[in-house]
C-alpha cells in the first residue's frame, strides 16, 4: 500500500512539473488515483458510487459489467494488490475526461501471483454529484511503450 501511495505521490509531483493541469483534470487524475487504491483495497463500497451503472471493464480474459466487475473485486478472483503508476494523461472534453495510465500491474488472479504492464483507459464522464467511471479498458503493451501526449 506504501509503494501505491508513494507512486501516486511521484505521479503528482511528475505531471505537475512539466504541465499545469486544469482543476477537472486534476479532479480525474486525483479519483483515478483514489480508484487504484479502492481496488487494492477491495472497497466496493466506493468503487460502485465511482462506477456508472452502465461502465464496461475490458480485461484480456473478457468484458463485463459493473456488478460483475464488483462482484471480481469483492470476492478477490482478481485482486489488484498494486498498480505502479509510470505515467499519465488526461484529457477533458466538456463533461467526458479520458485518462491513461501506463501501469505495471501486481494482481492475484485465480489464485496465481501475476505482473502484467498495461495501458489503462479510463473514461469519465461529469455528472451530478461528481465524475462517474464509464469504461475501463487494459491494453497488453510491451514495457518500452510510452503515452503520447
Amino acid at each position: 500500500m506504501k509503494i501505491l501511495t508513494i507512486s501516486l505521490l511521484l505521479l503528482a509531483v511528475s505531471t505537475s512539473s512539466f504541465a499545469q493541469l486544469s482543476a477537472a483534470e486534476q479532479e480525474v487524475m486525483d479519483l483515478s488515483g483514489a480508484k487504484w487504491h479502492w481496488m487494492a483495497d477491495k472497497d466496493v463500497a466506493n468503487l460502485e458510487t465511482l462506477f456508472h451503472d452502465r461502465a464496461k471493464f475490458v480485461h484480456m480474459s473478457g468484458t463485463w459489467n459493473k456488478d460483475e466487475e464488483l462482484e471480481i473485486i469483492e470476492t478477490g478472483r482478481i485482486w489488484y494488490k498494486n498498480a505502479d503508476v509510470h505515467d499519465a494523461v488526461v484529457e477533458v472534453f466538456d463533461d467526458t475526461a479520458i485518462l491513461w495510465n501506463r501501469i505495471t500491474l501486481a494482481a492475484v488472479v485465480r489464485g496465481e501471483e501475476v505482473s502484467n504492464e498495461f495501458t489503462v483507459t479510463e473514461v469519465y464522464k461529469k455528472q451530478e454529484g461528481g465524475w462517474k467511471l464509464l469504461d475501463l479498458t487494459f491494453s497488453k503493451v510491451r514495457d518500452t511503450h510510452s503515452i503520447a501526449q
